[in-house]
């Protein structure tokens, strides 16, 4: 689609002789939206000078005056009446607000990220608050004679408490010489940078909490605790580097000493994701995703070759990235578990892209001719560890 049939499209949208109700303005910019975000139109395609032109009344006449060399020639008033005509347009902002968002969620959504596949995210209102369960009843079935009443279960409170929620974000401005000088790529390249510094922040704040960098288990009310330890309870296999599946027993073992602080039963834990540094992929790539094992050794003594006992039973999801390593400043410590039921992302609310109204004081003060807020806020919560085990060499 070029930058002619977009206008054509909001034009047939916005026709007041055309039974114009205010949906079809909205859904105008929502298919736009979806289009973008989907890849059946791309950011790159758009010019902010052709929509400027395209989309503002006199628009390229107006653009001229932000000539810096035309401005000394013109009339100061002139030049403030042009202004205030062109911001009165709401199209244009509204465009490149569109093609802003959708690069900023490009960046934002990397599949290099993995933060988000060690949480869940829990929305809420509240600046930190105690997630609220009980405890297991254990083994107190009881014996219910013929026609008696059956006895109340007594359940144990117990909650956790979540730290407080942070505010994050920064401010994408599309200047008047952006506009003259058609610095499309210079402005998207600013609002991907924008998005990936406040993803990398959500990132690292996640990975410390779940590798245990950060202290944040609180429960019923008591100090911060480790995430990882042998008291009170054992989820740290030390000496256990990742060579082969036996690795992975090891871990799983403490897995089977985990019990309800409670009742003492056992906790069931079905390990789905390792959590590795990036010079552990290939090994880790080997042991899940191998066909067979062989054990014994070659000269003089027989192989025993048998299937990969992980195969079938097990399905891995096998998250790496740099971070890891910068994080715990290892080579060789890595993770497994369920990390979805042992951490959670308490978030007031994500990624959001906001764009500022017209005639503000940043246009008539920077020659900032519209601007957009990229925020998110939430925190990193540890609800139960005893879902995770942590593995060192």
């Amino acid at each position: 689609m070029n930058i002619l049939q977009l206008r054509n499209l909001h034009r047939a949208a916005t026709s007041r002789t055309n039974k114009f109700r205010e949906s079809d303005t909205v859904r105008f910019y929502t298919d736009f939206r979806t289009a973008l975000l989907e890849g059946e139109l791309s950011h790159d395609e758009f010019s902010i000078a052709d929509v400027f032109d395209h989309f503002v009344e006199d628009g390229h006449e107006l653009r001229q005056k932000f000539n810096p060399n035309k401005r000394v020639n013109d009339s100061i008033n002139m030049e403030l009446l042009e202004d205030a005509a062109y911001v009165s347009t709401t199209a244009f902002t509204n465009i490149t607000g569109q093609i802003v968002y959708s690069k900023v969620m490009e960046n934002w959504n990397r599949p290099d990220f993995i933060g988000d596949q060690l949480v869940e995210t829990i929305p809420t209102q509240f600046d930190g608050e105690k997630i609220p369960g009980v405890g297991l009843i254990g083994d107190k079935a009881a014996i219910v004679p013929e026609g008696k009443p059956y006895p109340m279960a007594g359940l144990a409170e117990q909650w956790v408490d979540t730290p407080q929620t942070i505010k994050r974000g920064l401010i994408v401005g599309v200047t008047k010489e952006a506009v003259f000088f058609d610095r499309t790529s210079l402005v998207l390249r600013n609002a991907g940078e924008v998005a990936e510094t406040i993803r990398i922040s959500k990132e690292k704040r996640i990975l410390d909490g779940a590798l245990g960098i950060s202290t944040l288990y609180r429960r019923n009310g008591a100090a911060a605790s480790a995430t990882y330890g042998d008291s009170p309870f054992d989820n740290l296999a030390a000496t256990n580097a990742l060579v082969d599946y036996t690795d992975i027993e090891n871990a799983n073992l403490l897995f089977d000493g985990m019990t309800d602080p409670i009742t003492g039963e056992p906790i069931m834990v079905s390990p789905d994701t390792l959590i590795y540094p990036t010079a552990l992929d290939m090994t880790a790539r080997r042991i899940v995703n191998g066909t067979h094992v062989e054990q014994g050794t070659y000269n003089g003594t027989p192989v025993t070759r048998s299937p990969n006992p992980l195969s079938g039973r097990y399905q891995f999801n096998l998250l790496t990235s740099p971070y890891v390593k910068n994080r715990t400043s290892s080579s060789t410590t890595w993770f497994i578990g369920q990390p979805k039921k042992a951490f959670a992302y308490m978030e007031n609310w994500g990624v959001t892209v906001t764009q500022a109204p017209s005639n503000s004081e940043a246009e008539f003060s920077n020659d900032v001719v519209s601007r957009f807020k990229v925020s998110e806020r939430g925190a990193f919560a540890v609800l139960e560890p005893r879902y995770m085990v942590k593995c060192t060499a």
